[in-house]
């Protein structure tokens, strides 16, 4: 069974931040609505590809809003985080969700970021596996103590657990098949972005290392992929929505990369207009039909079981955000139950 959720970027669409911030929680009340599985955003400084910078506080406010759907961060960049404090978070939001949060990890994919920041970008990988380090430990442990390289802690004595033990669903980014093999053993959920062929070498590697392991194929993680999708009720009116909003989204994604004057590292997966991508099968833009064809296809050839649909980005209005969502739900996703 394939399913479905939501990535957002929350990036920038132009409207006032208060008028845009309410808009999301709006649509993230249609995307319970409609059944999906989840809803992931991402975590970005200093661009205005995210607006969203504290992940936890826009969860916070989305948990009151929803009542079933599950949701988090994709991912904490946790170079950017005291990895303790971060834990404490991440225990709140899994408490105040009835146990619904879903935490994704990873270094960040923007480096050009944490230089913003004041992080070496040398020292994105070891900080990350150091803070990740730390947050396991939090989690199975009463009493923290943990001597690295970039954090030392001695007697953090644990006040809180997570609702969901030994800790939420985690989630992390797999740019190749060999970054997935710490995964397996932790069953962490796994998604890649870009080409189908590169998903499926992920996916093959994922199911052949879990078998390898003795586990059952019906306890298998998520394994996931990114998509653009925009669905109307023609093909013509949905292009129309995705050729406009993605050129406004495709400004944010690079911006930061364009203001420090270097080379955008994935002009390859998104390239310049919506008509590309599409043409090189990284996002869809049709009526329910068409979409489910899609789907099916992308099913078949990426080998996954869970698509994490970018259905808002740019300036695309509230109403077509809307309506593209409810007809998702209504008219492509059953067809996959």
């Amino acid at each position: 069974m394939l399913k479905f959720s939501i990535f957002d970027h929350l990036d920038n669409s132009g409207a006032p931040l208060g008028t845009f911030f309410e808009e999301r929680l709006r649509l993230v009340e249609a995307i319970e609505r409609g059944g999906f599985a989840g809803y992931h955003l991402a975590e970005h400084h200093s661009t205005p590809l995210g607006l969203a910078a504290s992940p936890s506080v826009f969860l916070a406010a989305a948990i009151q809003r929803t009542r079933t759907l599950r949701l988090g961060p994709l991912v904490y960049v946790l170079p950017l985080y005291h990895p303790l404090r971060v834990y404490e978070e991440i225990c709140m939001l899994d408490h105040m969700s009835g146990g619904r949060l879903m935490v994704g990890v990873g270094r960040g994919g923007a480096l050009v970021e944490h230089e913003r920041y004041g992080i070496d970008p040398t020292n994105a990988s070891p900080l990350y596996h150091e803070a990740f380090a730390v947050l396991m430990r939090a989690f199975e442990s009463d009493v923290v103590n943990f001597e690295g390289k970039f954090f030392t802690f001695k007697d953090y004595v644990v006040q809180a657990k997570p609702a969901q033990r030994p800790h939420p669903p985690l989630w992390y980014g797999a740019p190749s098949p060999d970054a997935i093999a710490w995964a397996v053993p932790k069953s962490i959920n796994v998604v890649s972005l870009g080409p189908a062929d590169r998903a499926r070498a992920i996916s093959d590697r994922y199911r052949n290392d879990w078998r390898a392991l003795g586990r059952d194929d019906a306890a298998l993680p998520h394994i996931g992929i990114t998509r653009h999708v925009v669905v109307a009720e023609t093909d013509a009116e949905a292009r129309r929505i995705a050729d406009n909003a993605y050129a406004t989204w495709r400004q944010s994604m690079d911006w930061l990369w364009r203001h420090a004057g270097q080379d955008f590292s994935l002009k390859g997966i998104y390239p310049q207009s919506f008509a590309e991508l599409a043409a090189i099968g990284h996002g869809v833009a049709g009526s329910a039909a068409t979409v489910r064809d899609y789907m099916s296809k992308l099913e078949r050839e990426a080998g996954v079981n869970y698509v994490l649909c970018q259905m808002v980005f740019g300036d695309m209005s509230f109403a077509d955000a809307t309506h593209s969502i409810d007809l998702f739900a209504k008219d492509v996703m059953p067809a996959f139950r």
